[in-house]
């Protein structure tokens, strides 16, 4: 029986997409009466979209408010007791219950639970460079990261800006910032910027990014990050060349932010993520549940954990969550990977397997390219399309999709992402019955043009 007189206490760590949505729908299924939810976030907002920032930060969305998906008041308004600017510093397992303490008061309490949810998210990959905490050096995580930012483009004395990193955030934050007028260099360690592609399709990018007025440096280093008489961040210095910059933008990622969740014991994978069951329960932990980008999940087409950082798996995870510590009963088989971006008006997409994830795992495959047109070639507006494809060899079962290009690319992945978890084979995709009309794709829609191109190859051996 629980210790609430007949009533049972949800805890949630963290406010945002995994947590709160995982909040709302327990709520939805238990009234206030049956279950108590106390939720715990350190920073000001909740249920904000960490994606929409470049936007904000490039002033495609106006305002800040616009990210924010439900306000702390609405959340309250449900009975859900939220409390922000609070951090929990210590779970104790045994006891169930976690120590919280107030970030501006300093003051800390227990609170006991019967139920737990971990939504504790990412923390941005911070070097250890010299000069990586300099003013004027910033990471884009949560609203507040986005309003400091702002504030020092709006102070900047100069117009230079730099970009560590040319991963998804990266390429967005350095169009948000040409938007904003400054000249920008952006400095990556890989060979080619988005090494979510293969390298060919990531060239395709970089060329891109160059058309924008861009420039690309690869296959760098940031060595450290120089600062002048004031303090403040003035360059970014890579074992062969300064950069000059008046902001300085990281964007190399982010790692599950589970310190909490590894001093309590708890089950953590190669990533450094949560472990957990289909029901996401924490793996050996009946009332733990965890969800969002603390998590690793599995890839349902390399068959193993992976550490995919993205809202849509957050409040996907949340649901489920929310359903199981109501009472009720959901799963999350896994992902199959699929991630679509932007630079200008080109379209970047991607699902399942890169060439070294393949190979990585054991599988033999075969990888064609084809270039097609978004719209039937004499339809006003046409323009091409790249679609790389990978396919197991033998058995001809479609391994990932990659495709870039003008307009139309980025949902044109979703017929991939579709075939991967139905498991097709690039044979079976060459009848799949797309939509077609001219303003809309050609006879042959692009994708269908791969998994031909496929089907041809993989036949042998």
């Amino acid at each position: 029986m629980s210790m609430h007189q007949g009533r049972e206490r949800l805890v949630v760590v963290g406010g945002d997409a995994a947590g709160m949505s995982a909040a709302s729908q327990a709520r939805r299924r238990k009234g206030p009466e049956e279950l108590e939810i106390v939720a715990f976030e350190r920073g000001h907002f909740t249920s904000f979209s960490a994606c929409g920032i470049p936007y904000w930060v490039g002033g495609a969305v106006p305002e800040r408010d616009d990210l924010i998906a439900r306000t702390p008041e609405e959340h309250r308004a449900r009975d859900i007791d939220l409390r922000l600017r609070t951090e929990v510093t210590e779970i104790d397992v045994p006891g169930q219950r976690v120590r919280a303490r107030e970030v501006d008061s300093g003051a800390e309490s227990w609170t006991s639970y019967d139920k737990l949810v971990i939504a504790t998210g990412a923390r941005p990959v911070r070097p250890e460079l010299p000069g990586a905490d300099a003013p004027g050096v910033h990471g884009v995580q949560t609203l507040d990261d986005g309003q400091a930012l702002l504030d020092t483009l709006a102070r900047a004395r100069g117009r230079r800006a730099v970009v560590v990193g040319a991963g998804y955030i990266g390429v967005e934050m350095a169009e948000a910032l040409i938007d904003r007028g400054f000249e920008v260099t952006v400095v990556n360690r890989g060979q080619e910027p988005m090494s979510t592609l293969d390298p060919d399709m990531g060239r395709l990018v970089h060329r891109a990014m160059e058309g924008l007025g861009i420039t690309m440096v690869n296959g760098a280093e940031v060595t450290k990050i120089l600062t002048g008489a004031d303090g403040r961040a003035r360059a970014v210095a890579t074992q062969h060349a300064e950069y000059p910059a008046d902001v300085v933008v990281l964007g190399i990622g982010v790692r599950p932010q589970t310190s909490l969740a590894r001093a309590a014991g708890l089950p953590l994978g190669a990533h450094g993520g949560l472990l957990t069951d289909l029901a996401m329960r924490v793996r050996g932990h009946e009332n733990i549940w965890a969800g969002g980008d603390c998590v690793e999940v599995l890839n349902l087409v390399s068959g193993q954990e992976q550490y995919v950082p993205l809202g849509t798996h957050a409040n996907k995870h949340g649901q489920v969550i929310g359903t199981n510590a109501g009472g009720g009963y959901a799963t999350f088989p896994g992902v199959v990977g699929t991630a679509v971006s932007k630079v200008c008006d080109l379209e970047i997409a991607r699902t399942g397997l890169r060439e070294k994830d393949a190979r990585r795992v054991g599988l033999e495959f075969e990888a064609v390219t084809i270039e097609s047109t978004s719209r039937a070639g004499y339809y006003p507006g046409a323009s091409p399309m790249t679609v790389k494809m990978l396919a197991e060899r033998r058995t001809g079962r479609l391994l990932g999709v990659q495709i870039v290009g003008r307009e139309g690319a980025a949902k044109r992945v979703d017929i991939a992402a579709v075939a991967l978890t139905a498991r097709m084979t690039v044979e079976q995709m060459t009848a799949l019955d797309l939509g077609y009309a001219p303003p809309f794709s050609p006879v042959w829609d692009p994708v269908l043009v791969a998994a031909r191109k496929a089907a041809r190859t993989v036949g042998g051996g």
